[in-house]
């Protein structure tokens, strides 16, 4: 006579068939012996004195354990009515309104409002706040989530509700605190391989990249085919840079399970980011036939395809992206933002692909909103916007060119030009090694070189259709050209180019050193040097607006040795409570005396763990206008020397013609002319400039340690240094020390012409295609 007899979901017609009764019987026999079990054991919630009410309760919890959620409500409805105020009854009708499923805000308020009754009822039991939070943090109610759970652990600490509590942390992004939690978890149950995991994770999170990997490593001694453990590390190394390791750590992820998604997309995402595309597009492949609506793994195969030339494959799979509208009031994803960009530019490369590059240029044909949306990542809503042309069939994709089909002199170029990338390299955690940009920009270092020695030869360049002498853009734009087709995914563009409403607001190069508790471990080498110079501002600042308080704000300066100690002195003035900006100036070579607009750090926040602490330059008309002016006369300094340096080459011009090179970048360095990749495309030209001079830098760019002195710099970020330098002459200081150049090799000038090689898209993504094992196997002439 009891509730759950009445069931409603069933396999069969409860009218008729006897087999449909013999398994009614049972499914009653099975819940009823299950049931006795229980009720004799009291193993359930706020079991009480009386047997039989015993027996009763324990039949409903059965029900709640078969998925008969319904039965199970309905059968603590009846014992309910009999006695209102039976607690287990209350906790078992809330508990199977919460499983019923969260989706329906109904059964969510019905499950929040049964629970809180037994709080009520009974305020010491730490199982119930417990699973008032598990309903709590699903609907987004992360603090009252926290609360519960924080009550629960003063009643009753235990490894799970630290785990739990943690996880919430971890959600809402305060990493720090989510670690204590799972490091207590950890100190009370020191084998739980999720718990070490996601104390990994709030390491990896804050850029503690080595703490995560040993925390990964321990989940994995713990549990030895942890599948999650062995992704992460695999992205701890990647995020390392160290790209043997990561590709270690997918593959026995793989090999655990050879359909795990998420690491297919990382470890593809990571062969993209690598260089190596042809096996990228392998694990996108694989992800799509196990999730065909995977919009990563969908728009990362459209870019890899284009990047390599196959414009229709790549065109197709960006359309089916395209077509995956959010739905109303949901957040479009990254990539859904990015699609349309991508295939614009897409239809726009493949119809330039036999076109000669010295015959157009991609900054003035793009439309300029559209470049404006494209660089600040916004939403693809451009008035007025003509879409470039469909593809057309006369023009085929790009084949791939087997390396022995090239000259020797031309494979030798390759191998050259291979070498000369991977000099660019940083050996700083968060930058992964990719062998298609080395190749690239080897390539543009080389072209530079030529390019200028024709130049101070007095030969004319042709570019953008017009054949007239080299201009410092020019050069830049050659390492530009290179920059763009190795990745097409990400706008490089001059900003200066951009409508001029979208540069009188100011364009804005932005850089998070620190987000909340995410620390931008590309930076952290610099972190120091920057405090030192913030530093130095606050007594200037404090000495003209505060001169009574500066002794004291010298003796709280003598304190701070991190970011967040600036918090206190912040407070010192109404002005800065909440924050405070510094500007950098560039002391100018043109104008003695007279400075530039560096970039700006800002530093807001409240406490440790909230402060936002940033870098960012402001690109204007009239900031760019200046910068002009002193690359301008440093150029035609430059050339000038450099048509002298021809004709004799004395040492004293030699070195004035290095360090007018280094000059000259150290402003462009500062003005940040690009929506990206200025960095590796300013150290091409340095590279390349240099080698028209005569000199090869064969130093690599200094590995990074974990700490750094001020009066010795043991890593460097070539732009940062740029920007941090108090003046050209200590950058060029400072560069010159690394760089350790030597007197070319003359074997380069018998290296045939870059711009001859390759005069079409066609024929650099051709080069940029081929396979270059061969070179590893070659002896480079010139190193």
């Amino acid at each position: 006579d009891s509730s759950f007899l009445h069931f409603h979901e069933s396999d069969c017609d409860i009218g008729g068939s006897s087999s449909c009764e013999s398994m009614l019987s049972l499914n009653t026999e099975k819940i009823l012996s299950q049931a006795k079990l229980l009720a004799e054991q009291k193993r359930f919630p706020f079991a009480t004195d009386n047997d039989n009410t015993n027996e009763e309760l324990a039949i409903a919890y059965v029900l709640i354990g078969n998925g008969l959620y319904d039965e199970a409500i309905r059968h603590f409805s009846t014992m309910l009515q009999e006695e209102p105020e039976l607690v287990s009854a209350i906790y078992g009708r809330g508990i199977a309104y919460g499983k019923k499923g969260l989706h329906d805000m109904k059964n969510a308020e019905l499950a929040l409002f049964e629970l809180s009754r037994v709080i009520s009822l009974e305020p010491d039991h730490p199982e119930v706040f417990e699973q008032r939070a598990e309903i709590l943090s699903p609907l987004g109610r992360i603090s009252e989530a926290l609360s519960d759970l924080t009550k629960a652990i003063q009643l009753q600490p235990s490894a799970r509700l630290y785990r739990h509590r943690g996880t919430l942390y971890f959600i809402s992004e305060d990493y720090a605190t989510a670690h204590e939690d799972f490091q207590h978890s950890l100190e009370l149950n020191k084998n739980q391989p999720i718990a070490m995991l996601y104390k990994g994770l709030t390491f990896f999170h804050r850029g503690l990249l080595k703490e995560a990997i040993e925390s990964f490593k321990e989940a994995l001694r713990q549990k030895a085919d942890f599948i999650d453990a062995y992704k992460s590390l695999g992205q701890a190394y990647r995020e390392l840079g160290n790209f043997d390791a990561a590709t270690e750590s997918f593959q026995k992820a793989l090999l655990l399970n050879q359909n795990h998604v998420q690491t297919l997309q990382l470890k593809g995402m990571m062969l993209y980011h690598h260089g190596s595309l042809d096996e990228a597009l392998k694990n996108f492949k694989r992800c799509l036939q196990l999730e065909p609506y995977n919009e990563v793994c969908q728009y990362m195969k459209g870019l890899s395809h284009v990047a390599m030339g196959q414009f229709y494959e790549g065109i197709k799979a960006q359309t089916k992206v395209m077509l995956n509208d959010p739905l109303p009031g949901q957040k479009a994803s990254p990539e859904y933002l990015k699609v349309k960009y991508l295939r614009e530019y897409s239809r726009y490369l493949h119809a330039h692909l036999d076109t000669p590059l010295t015959e157009y240029n991609t900054d003035i044909d793009l439309p300029g909103n559209f470049k404006d949306h494209w660089a600040k990542n916004l939403p693809f809503l451009i008035e007025n916007y003509e879409e470039q042309p469909g593809l057309q069939p006369h023009i085929k994709d790009v084949l791939f060119q087997n390396f022995e089909s090239y000259k020797p002199d031309v494979q030798e170029l390759i191998c050259v030009a291979d070498h000369l990338g991977s000099m660019m390299q940083y050996e700083t955690p968060g930058f992964l090694p990719n062998k298609r940009i080395h190749r690239a920009m080897g390539l543009a270092t080389l072209e530079v070189m030529q390019a200028v020695q024709r130049t101070w030869a007095n030969s004319k360049v042709r570019m953008n259709g017009k054949t007239r002498l080299m201009q410092w853009r020019d050069m830049f734009d050659i390492a530009v050209k290179w920059r763009r087709i190795a990745d097409p995914d990400q706008p490089v563009l001059w900003l200066d180019q951009m409508p001029a409403r979208s540069l009188s607001r100011g364009f804005n190069n932005h850089i998070n050193l620190i987000r909340g508790q995410v620390i931008n471990m590309r930076y952290l080498e610099y972190f120091e040097k920057i405090l030192h110079f913030i530093k130095d501002r606050i007594l200037v600042y404090h000495g003209a607006n505060n001169p009574k308080g500066l002794l004291e704000v010298r003796e709280a300066l003598e304190k701070v040795h991190k970011v967040e100690d600036l918090l206190p002195i912040m407070k010192f003035n109404s002005k800065t409570r909440d924050g405070f900006t510094v500007n950098t100036k560039v002391p100018s070579l043109k104008d003695q005396g007279k400075e530039y607009d560096g970039f700006t750090i800002t530093i807001t926040g409240d406490k440790v763990g909230n402060i936002l602490f940033s870098v960012e330059t402001q690109t204007t008309e009239e900031r760019t206008q200046l910068y002009h002016a002193e690359i301008d006369a440093l150029y035609k300094d430059l050339t000038a020397k450099g048509k002298i340096l021809i004709l004799s080459a004395e040492l004293g011009e030699v070195d004035a013609v290095c360090n007018l090179i280094l000059s000259l970048v150290y402003y462009f360095y500062n003005l940040m002319p690009l929506s990206r990749g200025s960095s590796v495309i300013a150290y091409s030209v340095i590279m390349g400039a240099l080698m028209a001079s005569g000199k090869e830098v064969s130093g690599k760019i200094p590995k990074g340690k974990a700490s750094i002195q001020i009066s010795k710099y043991t890593s460097s970020l070539v732009d940062f240094e740029a920007m941090t330098a108090p003046g050209s002459e200590a950058f060029s200081k400072i560069a010159r020390s690394w760089m350790n150049l030597k007197s070319i090799s003359p074997s380069y000038k018998s290296l045939p012409s870059v711009s001859e090689t390759f005069p079409t898209l066609r024929t650099m993504i051709e080069v940029l295609n081929t396979d270059s094992s061969h070179c590893l196997k070659k002896t480079i002439v010139v190193v």
